[in-house]
């Protein structure tokens, strides 16, 4: 029993437990996070402005040709003013400056036929002679020519034969169509001479299909 004892006592003791090796080593370390730089806010930049005002783009030549254009539908419908003629002779002195041209207008019965011919297959269908502000004011002009065919058909159908409120009602019309096309000459040649794109009601979406 006493050299049991003794025996028990002289042995190594055991240890009671292992300690688990994860926590015997050295603690690691953990990379240090650098904070990325932010991107900067871009600053967007102002979109430019549409400059309506292209006279500096327009030559001299494509001015003088695109007015003259506009002399086309105004010659063609100048007898609607006969009767603004008689009664305001103001008118007269006004358009006296186109007498000549409308001689030449006039001086043969293909010459409207010939001119309108001649805006749109030569000048609005012409992309390599002409640049686009020419073709479009040309273009105006001869849609502004076409629509003087309801005006000369009512005038020839509706004339009436004697005073009445008939020749009151016809006469206003043919002052309203008269000083209509005088209101397209004197805005559609002031703006292309000074280099500046006229939009005429009724007739400027349809020369802007035409020339796109």
């Amino acid at each position: 029993m006493a050299s049991a004892v003794s025996l028990l006592l002289l042995s190594s003791p055991r240890p009671l437990h292992r300690a688990a090796p994860s926590l015997l080593r050295p603690p690691t370390r953990l990379p240090l996070l650098t904070p990325r730089p932010r991107p900067r806010p871009r600053l967007l930049a102002a979109p430019p402005r549409a400059n309506n005002d292209n006279s500096d783009a327009v030559g001299a030549a494509d001015r003088l040709v695109a007015a003259a254009a506009y002399l086309y539908p105004f010659l063609d419908g100048a007898h609607h003013g006969r009767f603004v003629v008689a009664q305001y002779p103001f008118f007269n002195a006004l358009l006296s400056p186109l007498a000549p041209a409308a001689r030449l207008f006039h001086s043969s019965p293909l010459t409207p036929f010939l001119l309108f011919v001649t805006l749109y297959f030569a000048v609005v269908r012409n992309q390599q002679a002409f640049s686009r502000f020419v073709r479009f004011n040309a273009m105006q002009a001869v849609a502004l020519d076409v629509l003087l065919i309801v005006p000369d058909l009512l005038a020839q159908s509706f004339a009436p034969s004697g005073a009445g409120i008939g020749l009151d009602i016809f006469m206003s019309a043919e002052n309203t169509v008269f000083l209509f096309l005088l209101v397209c000459l004197l805005y559609g040649s002031g703006a292309c001479l000074l280099g500046i794109v006229p939009r005429l009601p009724i007739v400027a979406d349809a020369a802007e299909r035409q020339v796109m």
